[in-house]
């Protein structure tokens, strides 16, 4: 598919989410159409994988298929290989065509024929449980819990809740996801594009389960750094998952692994990892408080990514275990209860592997706060001298929070381990503004990313920073301290300035003898 029929793709996915537009606000339609993508997703994945079993046999497209034999082999078929089973009768186009219906049977109104609120939720809920018992259940349990098809969001009657959302279905039904070519994920990128066009929309809700597509671009680039294949990716605040996929485009992944607090969004994220074809086997996305309940403590991984919620707050001095707790025991001192930042860095590096790059997203002031955090910061330098590069970022990059943000890469074994990158991109000239928002362009996310594989020193942009200096500047990492930015002005000619102003003066000299000329003639008084 060319770059032009894929932005007609998502040109069309977002018109028809603009359907759902005026009932409700942009976090609420949104689970409604991205729920209703999957879904046709999962149909038509359904629908290819039965008809490949099919070939051969009598019936060779699974819409007509009635043997319960057939059908019955098709079921465990599914099961094992795509985690989740789709009746004939259960098809999307199946439904959207009977919703676009006005053609009543006997005895049956026009209304009655195409309403399909029911059946369509007794669909969603099948596809759940028909994973019920099988290795797939964890990832599909409650995936569908956020469409509520009876919300008067969508209409104040039954039948205006079943008109709109017959006509969302009608008008997807129409998209051709072109699934037959496995190569292409097409529908996938499409997907990325409709959360970001969501996230633009949810104001400080989006920093919730979104990061900018070139920020994650920066992250997956570092993390991949010399390699071309990657064991695991982990990233403890996971969003929509969109940073996990991100990694996947600049190196193969062999398993993905992921956290999130909030329902919906960990939700999202499971859908985001099927639609992005990750065989349920290969991804653990688990939700839960990652900070007070772990769920990946004993595992370690390859590749560490993450954008946590800035200056969080959380349970430290309500938790004394956390004093005790192998991930922050060794520091002596825990992040404070009012900003979770560190907690959340020394919890990936914790679980960071010893050949392993971490990435993550944090407010400029874990670079400079001092206190608890500023201890946990030597710590981290001088003790563990982990801390491999900080870059600094433009304001307002993200959506919901217009404070610049920093870069911070950590290995625990670092190739040049007697000094720290420090690289400033925060400047005028590495970004472009677009509406409201600041946005890196794709030749500012490759300036970054070749300054740190290389470890260029480029004037104005980035510098090597010895342990020694850092250690000289007690530990503060604020990136005016090593980076100077600072341009000089250019001689003033005291001279020329004083000449400009006599100038100045014999010229306005001149005018007030033409205007006291003209009052003369005119029998009035001059203004001066």
């Amino acid at each position: 598919m060319s770059g032009d029929q894929k932005r007609q793709l998502e040109q069309q996915l977002w018109n028809i989410a603009n359907e759902l537009r005026g009932k409700m606000n942009a976090d609420e339609f949104r689970d409604y159409i991205l729920g209703f993508i999957f879904y046709k997703y999962l149909s038509e994945k359904q629908f290819l994988y039965a008809n490949e079993l099919l070939k051969g046999e009598k019936t060779e497209d699974y819409r007509t298929l009635s043997d319960p034999e057939l059908l019955a082999a098709i079921k465990n078929e599914s099961l094992e290989t795509l985690g989740y089973f789709l009746e004939p009768n259960q098809l999307f186009d199946v439904l959207a065509k009977k919703g676009s219906s006005k053609e009543a049977k006997a005895g049956e109104s026009e209304a009655a024929s195409n309403y399909i609120l029911d059946e369509l939720d007794a669909v969603l809920t099948h596809i759940e449980q028909s994973t019920m018992g099988t290795e797939s259940e964890e990832d599909f349990t409650a995936l569908f819990e956020d469409i509520d098809l009876q919300s008067t969001k969508l209409g104040r009657s039954v039948s205006a809740r079943n008109e709109l959302i017959s006509k969302v279905l009608s008008h997807l039904n129409k998209i051709d996801f072109k699934l037959e070519d496995s190569k292409a994920d097409v529908l996938g990128d499409a997907y990325e594009y409709l959360i970001g066009q969501f996230a633009a929309g949810a104001g400080k809700k989006a920093g919730e389960f979104y990061t900018p597509q070139q920020v994650s671009t920066i992250l997956a680039k570092i993390v991949t750094t010399g390699k071309k294949k990657l064991r695991s990716v982990y990233d403890p605040t996971c969003g929509s998952g969109s940073l996990l996929l991100r990694v996947a485009k600049e190196a193969q992944v062999s398993e993905f692994f992921g956290q999130e607090m909030n329902r919906t969004t960990f939700n999202l994220c499971r859908m985001n990892m099927i639609l992005h074809g990750v065989h349920y086997r290969d991804f653990d996305i688990q939700q839960e408080d990652t900070l007070e309940v772990p769920k990946h403590l004993n595992l370690r991984f390859e590749a560490v990514v993450a954008n946590p919620p800035f200056s969080a707050q959380w349970k430290s001095k309500d938790n004394p275990l956390h004093l005790n707790d192998e991930r922050f025991a060794e520091y002596g001192r825990l992040a404070p209860t009012s900003k979770a930042d560190f907690a959340f860095l020394q919890h990936m590096i914790y679980q960071l592997a010893d050949n392993g790059t971490m990435a993550c997203v944090l407010p400029h002031g874990v670079l400079f706060r001092g206190a608890a955090e500023g201890h946990i910061r030597q710590h981290l330098i001088k003790e563990l001298n982990v801390l491999d590069a900080v870059i600094g970022l433009p304001a307002n990059l993200f959506y919901g929070t217009s404070i610049p943000a920093c870069i911070l890469v950590l290995k625990k074994c670092r190739q040049k381990d007697d000094s720290i990158l420090f690289i400033d991109a925060s400047g005028d000239g590495h970004f472009e503004k677009v509406k409201n928002q600041n946005v890196l362009r794709d030749k500012d996310v490759e300036l970054i990313v070749e300054t740190y594989r290389e470890r260029k020193v480029i004037d104005k942009f980035s510098v090597e920073a010895s342990l020694a200096e850092i250690a000289e500047n007690d530990w503060n990492l604020n990136i005016p301290r090593y980076v100077d930015t600072f341009e000089e002005e250019e001689p003033v000619d005291l001279d020329a300035v004083a000449k400009e102003l006599r100038e100045l003066e014999n010229g306005m000299a001149e005018t007030d003898r033409e205007i006291g000329s003209f009052c003369e003639e005119l029998g009035i008084a001059p203004p001066f």
